[in-house]
């Protein structure tokens, strides 16, 4: 496929997913703020895995990014009637703002909750095997701190999706040895070695590595 068809081809799939009002309060307060965020075609990835990881019972999934009002919009779309969402983020501002974006597209508010802290100081105090997606856009350094926090979280069948994991496809410049680059390169060897795991990675926003933990 040619760079003119594969962009053709985005601008369609883009130009032709269903939006909301609530969805678009979000991407404008991220945009405001400057927080990345997924884009349409990533979006309706996040709504069909975690459509995936619903179960009869239950579904949880976590999402640790600022842009949690976009982010949440797009797995609460896949969980399903019983599947929660906690958020977390340190940022009060940007709670408060997925919050309201939540109550807009209708969501009740046993469907979600937020926790203001940073990450890896509260992730270690949830429960383990609980939740089945965990979403983390989080800095290249702080990746494999990340994972270590998130994986004992997510139970078996769960997906762990990293946003903007690849840097661009800067990780396979070995002239960058820059400490972002060197940190990225790293956690994308390190999850390709690593067992009972089924690892996809995409050329999505900056790329996008979704990590599946056997049954």
């Amino acid at each position: 496929m040619t760079d003119t068809a594969l962009e053709t081809l985005r601008s369609y799939i883009i130009d032709t997913t269903e939006t909301s009002p609530a969805l678009e309060t979000a991407l404008q307060h991220a945009e405001e703020f400057h927080l990345r965020i997924p884009d349409a075609i990533t979006g309706s990835l996040l709504s069909t895995l975690a459509a995936g990881a619903s179960t009869p019972a239950a579904a949880g999934a976590i999402a640790v990014t600022p842009a949690a009002g976009v982010v949440g919009l797009y797995l609460l779309k896949g969980l399903g009637e019983k599947g929660h969402l906690t958020c977390i983020d340190p940022e009060s501002e940007h709670q408060r703002q997925a919050k309201a974006c939540f109550q807009e597209a209708g969501y009740r508010p046993a469907k979600y909750r937020f926790l203001p802290s940073r990450p890896l100081e509260v992730m270690g105090r949830l429960a383990n095997d609980s939740y089945q997606l965990v979403y983390g856009d989080v800095a290249p350094v702080d990746q494999r701190a990340f994972f270590d926090s998130a994986w004992p979280l997510l139970s078996a069948g769960g997906v762990l999706v990293l946003a903007d994991s690849l840097l661009d496809g800067t990780v396979s410049d070995t002239s960058r040895t820059d400490r972002d680059t060197a940190a990225a390169r790293d956690m994308d060897a390190y999850l390709r070695d690593l067992p009972e795991t089924l690892v996809t990675r995409l050329p999505l926003g900056a790329g996008i590595t979704i990590v599946h933990k056997a049954e």
